[in-house]
């Protein structure tokens, strides 16, 4: 692909990611991180350790980035706050002593919000389609 074909899809996908809802960039993020993390686990299985790194580190990166975005206003905001430092601690721990059972657990855990997160949404779209038809 030329220089000019890359620009294009670029701005494709930027435009496709400014028209999501917030919910919808919440979600991406929250797939992003489970990928990562599965991703650290097969790494780590194959002791590709700079890559098992790589993909800790960019979870550690997606992470801070949904706490530092987090409205602090709300008392599930405090909540998840401590869970995404609960995460971090526990990510730290797993890439200094490659640890996979821990990092297994992480991830369960952040598929488990995520999937949380995804059932909101589908029932605050559910509930807009049912008032809207009314």
């Amino acid at each position: 692909m030329d220089r000019k074909g890359y620009q294009g899809y670029q701005g494709y996908q930027e435009q496709g990611i400014n028209e999501m809802s917030p919910a919808e960039l919440l979600l991406l993020l929250y797939d992003e991180l489970v990928k990562r993390l599965f991703r650290a686990g097969l790494a780590l299985d194959k002791k590709d350790y700079d890559l098992f790194e790589a993909s800790v580190d960019r979870g550690l990166e997606i992470i801070r980035y949904l706490d530092d975005t987090l409205d602090m206003q709300y008392p599930i905001s405090r909540n998840l706050n401590r869970l995404y430092d609960y995460f971090c601690f526990e990510l730290n721990r797993v890439k200094a002593g490659r640890n996979k059972t821990e990092l297994d657990r992480v991830k369960t855990m952040v598929g488990e919000l995520r999937d949380s997160f995804r059932e909101a949404q589908k029932a605050e779209e559910q509930g807009r389609d049912a008032g809207g038809q009314a």
